[in-house]
């Protein structure tokens, strides 16, 4: 018997509810005490297209997915064909009794390649290219099937509820996949009650529909199936407060507690979704004196009773998101842009206005398969290199990458702090898998939290400037490269701001001494944050500082290495893992120190160059040994880690591996 330990799949075409099925699964596991980490897969085109989510239940924390479902809950015969040959041994697939016959070539949206595999897998198994085979072979490899009649029990919810129409609504079959499945566990049903209540809020007969539908096939499965499968899910009282949250929605809600006040957008993906839930929460009660150092308590009574607010603006294009984003800045407003690569590419030219003339802006950037349009709804890393040069000349940008929601959150609030204390773009990196994977994690300690404006110049302190040497110097030199600044309408703060080269007022200049004085004055920041920003909030070695092998990666790989490193311990394998969060300026020194402690040391990222590793040795002279990489748009899991560690670590293996896992 296995409790609270499950890797939980649901598929459909898009467009028909899977994301919300899904994310009703996980929040009652979070609910019922659980931990949950859950990754969504799906197509660029908005419907037709199969999707699937794999929702992965324990007891502790987990970051990252494994590679094969334990539970297939299905209601359609196209998430049959795809998925049951990859389910777990004494595992389970769960499927609509009504669609055994349907054929593979009954299915339009099968890519060629996946038609012609499993037509060769069933033809050397001597099998009929149909859900009744596909299920067949899952019986023969070990799996259980159970079989529902899923049109039956609608019918007769529908009868229960006097509401003959209900039996003609297909997308409550999500509802009873997602039932079924708590059934065949034995969860408790109430927690799904309690879940389906708080995601379909203020929407009574909506969530007394979706109740009967789950009582219908919770009951149907328990009764007759749930004795013979082996893994179970029990509800885990604690006391502890919880969040369940997307990578883009953490980082939302980091931006409402870091003060952002204006969001600028153009709609892409996954980028959209963090302005999308922006735009729903606009308005956030927050406790200011937590969140500030300041004495205003005029000002900080207001807030109390009204809170924070944002102004999201969906702009005609990037250009315009990434300049509008700059003006309120000069204003005074902590502001941020959110995109994606494509997005990026046409924000550069607006992110290097900023970069000369030193404006604090944000910009989140959402990593997606590449080049061009790419893979845009599938994972990958490539846009370091990037990140770190774009731009026609130098100027410094921070660039700050997120492992996991938690990270997703603070680092939010770590990017508008450090944007206005250094007056600089900062970057934001996270990647498609943390945008789009959703985990629970303990209540986020507001506690810590403070907000750093920087060096900025009101009106009292330039009432009393007269003309000539004293005016004011918007771009002055100083010995840490930071120079006072004032918002756009200050009495006395007048200063000018071109897209050239400037001396200390603003006014454009081709002196060769100045401009050497003003980007030494501008990169100076580097060196600045260098010494500055602690180094807790750069990078993090996890695990025995004194181990033999170091990993090295950055962004959401983080989870799948953290949980492979646990498993690897059982296993008598100890590895070290070196997180880099803060990549530009790179805490050299610091890499320096852990990578001359390996005897070996192994880079793992989602791309084909290996770009943080050929980074570091750029920056540090350091050579990773080995590198592990994965660049065919299907995230990194524990599994895939784990057996590349005991490889990499055990044998002699090749300088480069690529993972290739992923349907």
């Amino acid at each position: 018997m296995t409790n609270n330990q499950l890797t939980w799949m649901i598929g459909g075409s898009q467009g028909t509810g899977v994301d919300s099925s899904a994310l009703l699964f996980g929040r009652a596991c979070t609910l019922g005490g659980l931990y949950g980490y859950g990754n969504r897969e799906y197509y660029s085109n908005i419907k037709g297209e199969h999707s699937y989510f794999m929702v992965r239940v324990h007891q502790k924390i987990i970051h990252s997915p494994l590679s094969k479902p334990d539970l297939l809950a299905t209601f359609d015969a196209e998430t049959v064909i795809r998925h049951a040959l990859s389910v777990n041994v004494d595992g389970g697939i769960i499927y609509n009794s009504e669609l055994s016959n349907v054929k593979l070539t009954d299915i339009p949206t099968l890519e060629h390649r996946v038609l012609e595999d499993l037509v060769t897998y069933l033809d050397n198994n001597k099998l009929e290219h149909s859900v009744n085979g596909i299920l067949e072979a899952s019986r023969r490899n070990g799996v259980h099937i159970y079989a529902i009649p899923y049109g039956d029990l609608l019918k007769e919810a529908a009868s229960t509820l006097g509401e003959p129409k209900l039996s003609n609504l297909t997308r409550m079959m999500n509802t009873m996949a997602v039932a079924a499945s708590f059934g065949l566990l034995e969860f408790d049903l109430n927690v799904l009650d309690s879940a389906i209540s708080r995601t379909f809020h203020g929407k009574s007969k909506i969530i007394q529909l979706n109740m009967t539908v789950g009582k219908s096939a919770y009951d149907y499965v328990k009764g007759k199936y749930a004795s013979g499968f082996q893994y179970k899910l029990k509800k885990v009282q604690t006391e502890e407060k919880r969040v369940f949250l997307q990578g883009n929605q953490a980082t939302a809600l980091g931006k409402l507690v870091g003060g952002c006040r204006v969001q600028t957008y153009y709609p892409i993906s996954p980028a959209s979704d963090e302005s999308d839930y922006l735009e729903a929460n606009q308005i956030l009660k927050i406790n200011p004196r937590r969140l500030s150092d300041s004495s205003n308590v005029e000002k900080t009574t207001y807030l109390e009773k009204n809170g924070g607010s944002v102004l999201v603006l969906q702009t005609e294009d990037e250009t315009a998101a990434i300049t509008a984003a700059i003006g309120a800045a000069l204003s005074g407003a902590r502001s941020s842009t959110s995109t994606s690569g494509p997005g990026f590419c046409l924000m550069v030219e607006g992110m290097g206005w900023a970069g000369i003339n030193e404006v604090p802006v944000v910009i989140t950037y959402y990593q997606r398969g590449g080049p061009s349009t790419g893979m845009p709804t599938r994972q990958e890393q490539g846009d370091l290199r990037f990140a770190l040069h774009a731009g026609q000349g130098e100027f410094p940008r921070i660039i700050l990458a997120s492992g996991d929601q938690r990270e997703c959150f603070y680092d939010a609030v770590h990017s508008f702090n450090y944007a206005e204390r250094y007056q600089l773009p900062v970057i934001h990196l996270i990647d498609k898998t943390l945008a789009n994977s959703t985990a629970t994690y303990p209540m986020f300690d507001l506690s810590g939290i403070r907000i750093d404006r920087g060096a900025i110049t009101n009106g009292e302190n330039l009432n009393n400037l007269s003309s000539g040497d004293k005016t004011y110097k918007r771009f002055l030199f100083t010995e840490d490269g930071i120079s006072p600044r004032t918002l756009l309408g200050t009495k006395g703060g007048v200063f000018w701001n071109t897209g050239d080269e400037h001396d200390e007022y603003g006014h454009i200049t081709e002196d060769p001494v100045v401009r050497v004085r003003m980007m030494d004055k501008r990169m100076k920041k580097l060196e600045t944050i260098d010494h500055e920003v602690p180094i807790q909030e750069r990078l993090t070695l996890h695990g025995n500082e004194e181990s033999d092998v170091t990993i090295v990666s950055w962004g959401s790989p983080k989870g799948a290495i953290i949980d492979a490193m646990d498993a690897l311990n059982d296993e008598n394998i100890h590895v070290n893992f070196l997180q880099i969060r803060m990549i530009n300026p790179l805490p050299s020194e610091n890499i320096i120190s852990v990578l001359s402690r390996a005897k070996k040391t192994i880079g793992i990222e989602m791309n084909y160059s290996a770009q943080l590793a050929g980074w570091i040795r750029e920056s540090t002279g350091i050579a990773i040994d080995h590198h592990v990489v994965k660049y065919n748009g299907r995230p990194i899991s524990q599994d895939e880690v784990c057996d590349s560690i005991k490889k990499l670590v055990k044998y002699d293996a090749p300088k480069r591996l690529v993972l290739t896992h992923g349907t």
